[in-house]
C-alpha cells in the first residue's frame, strides 16, 4: 500500500505495508531488557476479594494489572521533563508523529575506560545531512540487545560536545539502542541530556529522546520516514513504538 507524503515542501513515497519496527516490547519475563537497578515488569491478573482477572482462573475476561518503569523496561520516548524540576509531559509535547529520519551506525570509541560516541562520529556518518530525526545503531549489534541486563555494566554513551553538535544541526528527535545517552554513573551530571534539550537556554520542549530501540542489521543506513507513537501517559516518558518506512 504505497502512499505519498508531503514533508517540508518535498514529496516522498513510502509503502505502508512494509513497516520496519525498531521497538523492544515489554514482557513480564525475567529476561525483559532492563536497566537502572529495578526488577522485571509485572503483568498479572487483577485480584480483589473473590475475583481473579483471568479466564484460565474462571473469570469471564482477562483483566490484568501492569507495573513497569518506562525508563527501565523497553523502548521509551522522553521529553525534557525527564531532567526538569517542572513537570513536563511527553503526551503534551510530542504533537507530530511522522519525521524524515536518518539511520546511522556507529562503533563507540574507547576513551578513559569508557565507550563513547563522539562529535567526529556524527560528522563522518552524517556527511553534512541535517535530518529532523536521527536513529543510532551501535556496534556490535547483537540480538541480545533485546533482553540485555544493563545495570552496573557502564554502557556506551554520547559525549556532551557530540550532543551539542547534534542539537546545532537541528535534530529534534534522537533515537538510540542504549539505555541512556548519558553515562550510567555520572553523579547526576546528565551532560548529554542537558545539551540536547538546551536546559540552560531556550529549552526545546518539542524535542525527544528515544532509548532502548533495536535496529536489525537488515535495515541499512540511510534515509527513512519515521512514525513515532507513544502511549498517552501524562508523564515525562512513555513506552513507544518507533517504526521506519523505506523511501521508495
Amino acid at each position: 500500500m504505497k502512499t505519498t507524503i508531503s514533508y517540508n515542501t518535498n514529496e516522498y513515497q513510502i509503502d505502508l505495508s512494509k513497516p520496519l519496527d525498531i521497538s523492544i516490547s515489554i514482557s513480564n519475563k525475567d529476561d525483559n531488557v532492563n536497566a537502572w537497578y529495578v526488577k522485571a515488569p509485572i503483568i498479572e491478573p487483577h485480584r480483589e476479594a473473590n475475583f481473579t482477572g483471568s479466564i484460565a482462573a474462571g473469570s469471564s475476561t482477562n483483566f490484568y494489572d501492569i507495573s513497569f518503569n518506562p525508563h527501565s523496561h523497553g523502548t521509551h520516548t522522553e521529553c525534557v521533563g525527564h531532567i526538569s524540576a517542572e513537570h513536563q509531559s511527553i503526551n503534551q509535547h510530542l504533537k507530530q508523529f511522522f519525521f524524515l529520519a536518518e539511520v546511522i551506525t556507529i562503533t563507540p570509541l574507547e576513551e578513559k575506560g569508557d565507550l563513547v560516541i563522539t562529535k567526529n562520529h556524527f560528522q563522518k556518518t552524517l556527511g553534512g545531512k541535517t535530518p529532523n530525526a536521527l536513529v543510532i545503531r551501535t556496534l556490535p549489534n547483537l540480538e541480545s540487545k533485546r533482553n540485555r541486563q544493563y545495570s552496573h555494566t557502564n554502557p556506551p554513551y554520547i559525549l556532551e560536545d557530540a550532543m551539542l553538535f547534534i542539537r546545532e544541526l537541528g535534530v529534534e528527535h534522537l533515537l538510540i539502542d542504549l539505555p541512556s545517552v548519558d553515562k550510567e554513573k555520572d553523579d547526576g551530571k546528565l551532560l548529554a541530556h542537558k545539551a540536547f534539550w538546551n536546559i540552560n537556554g531556550d529549552v526545546r520542549l518539542g524535542a525527544t529522546i528515544t532509548e532502548f530501540i533495536y535496529v536489525p542489521d537488515a535495515i541499512v543506513d540511510g534515509s527513512y520516514f519515521l512514525n513515532l507513537q507513544v502511549a498517552p501517559f501524562e508523564n515525562d516518558a512513555s513506552p513507544s513504538r518507533p517504526v521506519l518506512y523505506k523511501i521508495e
